[in-house]
């Protein structure tokens, strides 16, 4: 994997080995997460692999009982919803991801701002073992 290879499989290698990489811009310091090629702030293509601490904040989140067919195959759905939230990184972006620990049968309990802490969750057998980032409460 080349330095500046910021794809999807680059990212999924990473978080196969539970690290959360994010991209940062070389020439105004914007920070992305899943990482890119390219600084949307910026137009820059000066881009480097930056380590995230993954902790942040919830900012905003949604309980889930339709579940898209990935998440069935997790086991949710109906009668067995889970939250979906946006975190914000104290490292400095924010990302979608399934949010654990978290009162999904109460979800007027879920508080904005919640201390979070990235976790890596694998789904899967075999070849269709796959590590997908999420987060839970601190």
């Amino acid at each position: 994997m080349s330095n500046n290879d910021f794809s999807h499989d680059a990212y999924q290698k990473f978080l196969n080995s539970h690290i959360l990489m994010g991209a940062k811009c070389l020439a105004c310091g914007a920070t992305y997460l899943p990482p890119r090629p390219m600084c949307s702030a910026c137009g820059s293509h000066e881009m480097t692999w930056m380590e995230l601490h993954g902790e942040g904040k919830l900012a905003a989140y949604t309980v889930i009982q339709i579940a898209p067919t990935m998440m069935l195959e997790a086991g949710y759905g109906r009668n067995h919803p889970y939250c979906s939230g946006i975190v914000e990184l104290n490292d400095g972006p924010a990302i979608s991801a399934q949010i654990l620990g978290v009162d999904v049968a109460h979800p007027e309990a879920i508080k904005i701002e919640t201390p979070l802490k990235a976790v890596f969750v694998e789904r899967g057998e075999g070849e269709k073992k796959q590590t997908f980032l999420a987060f839970e409460v601190l």
